[in-house]
């Protein structure tokens, strides 16, 4: 049998607000007063710089007025904006896997079977996080990056579905020289559903970790006060 487990959807979000709640509900998590729960969302434009972020990949950024947010996560710097669909997993690790690397797996054939559905066919490139597609040279169409804290899970994974990629060019993504960033619709050559993509990915994400969503409404119920989430999305089909 399934685990319950909460599904919180939001049109758009801003970066810090998204950033506080994920570190509330690890707060829940960790103290079992929540269950594992999954945020997904899209935010509005920003620049994030992980822990492993270099000045050099993203020193162009604070001369333009850019919003940039150092976090806990791992990796490097990348760009989140409309278009482009934001998992943000509250999970109790152990529960699931054994440890982090077995959970990036986990992660990445979320998407994996999510670009299927679209017949894309993503894949893993040996010692470079995140979904790539095409031949050499690839492409990436989702990246990663979690934080562990006290065996619970933050941040996650982004998948490109609809976004501009044109800020990537201002930045080394995720800190790979030459890296090129794609979508799903620069793949398909046309714009894609963003509530289907929505529905597949907690779809086989319910499945992979063995999850049973109850979506949480209303969502602004989540949120500091005074801060809006845009609205969730409906339920799963």
């Amino acid at each position: 049998m399934s685990t319950p487990a909460w599904l919180l959807n939001f049109d758009r979000l801003d970066y810090a607000p998204a950033w506080d709640l994920q570190r509330r509900l690890v707060e829940e998590r960790v103290a079992d007063r929540c269950p594992d729960t999954l945020l997904l969302l899209e935010h509005e434009p920003v620049f994030t710089v992980g822990r492993r972020g270099q000045t050099e990949h993203w020193a162009g950024l604070a001369a333009e007025g850019r919003i940039v947010h150092h976090v806990e996560r791992g990796g490097s710097v990348t760009y989140h904006g409309p278009g482009q669909l934001v998992g943000y997993p509250i999970v109790r690790l152990t529960d699931h896997c054994p440890g982090p690397k077995a959970y990036m797996r986990l992660l990445e054939e979320v998407v994996i079977r999510t670009l299927a559905d679209w017949g894309i066919a993503g894949k893993r490139v040996e010692r470079l996080p995140g979904v790539w597609v095409g031949d050499a040279p690839h492409e990436k169409i989702a990246a990663m990056g979690v934080r562990i804290d006290r065996g619970v899970t933050m941040h996650g994974v982004a998948l490109n579905v609809n976004v501009d990629v044109t800020p990537f060019g201002r930045i080394t993504p995720c800190g790979i020289v030459g890296c090129r960033v794609t979508s799903m619709a620069a793949r398909l050559g046309r714009s894609v559903d963003m509530r289907l993509v929505r529905q597949r990915v907690a779809g086989h994400f319910g499945h992979l970790f063995d999850l049973d969503w109850t979506e949480q409404e209303p969502v602004e119920a989540f949120l500091p006060a005074g801060v809006g989430g845009g609205g969730g999305e409906g339920g799963l089909e």
